[in-house]
Formats: C-alpha cells, structure tokens, sequence
C-alpha cells in the first residue's frame, strides 16, 4: 500500500534562456526549496515549447536532496506538463534507481501544481521495492 506525502515549494532562482532562433523553444535551470513531508533542495532543468498566446509545455527533470516522510537522501523525478498561463502542472514519475541513502528502493508517482502567485505544491503516492 502507498503512502502519501505532500509539500510546498519556493522557487529560488530561475535561469531561463531560447534554446533555438526564432522559435519557441527554451531551457530553464530552476533552484527549488521544499517544505513539508517532501522536503530539501531541488535543482530541475526544464525544456518548453512556447506558444503565441504565452502558453507552453514542457518537459524536465527535478533532483530533491532531502527527504520524503521520515526518510532522507535524494531522489529524481521526471516530468511533463503544461503552463495554461496561469498555473504550470503535470504529473511526477520517480526515476527508478535514483534513490540514494534512505529513499534508495523508492519508487512512485503524484502531481505538482504551480499557479502564479500562489504557493506550488507537489503530492508523491511512494512504496519501497
């Protein structure tokens, strides 16, 4: 059985730049700080596609040096996800084997939400293999 674990974040720094010319593709390097049962430092790199309406998706990875629940280490999640000009979500996949000390043998899935000017938040459902 899975258990739950959620968590706000604070977005740090955000180092966005094109990635092609004269398209809307581009990279951001993001420095997150998570609080709650999901806790630590987290360093994504997200690659999106812009629209002319400011909308985007995108695509990324999110490494979090921390915890989960009463354990600590570090563990990388996988994304995609859309930007409908208000609020950023998509689903979070762990990357089977990035869990190290603690969270090594981890695995599950959950959601983050990012609106503007709110709090971002992300829920993990997790087991251990």
């Amino acid at each position: 059985m899975s258990t739950q674990a959620t968590g706000t974040f604070k977005i740090e720094s955000w180092d966005e730049e094109p990635h092609d010319e004269g398209g809307g593709l581009a990279r951001a390097s993001v420095t997150q700080t998570f609080s709650g049962e999901i806790s630590g430092a987290g360093r994504a790199d997200w690659l999106m596609w812009y629209r002319a309406d400011k909308t985007a998706d995108f695509a990324g990875y999110l490494r979090v040096d921390g915890g989960i629940g009463d354990r600590s280490g570090s563990v990388v999640f996988q994304s995609t996800g859309a930007f409908d000009g208000k609020e950023a979500a998509g689903p979070v996949e762990i990357v089977a084997g990035s869990g190290t000390d603690e969270l090594a043998g981890i695995t599950g899935r959950g959601s983050f939400r990012a609106p503007m000017g709110g709090e971002p938040s992300l829920t993990l459902d997790y087991d251990f293999e």
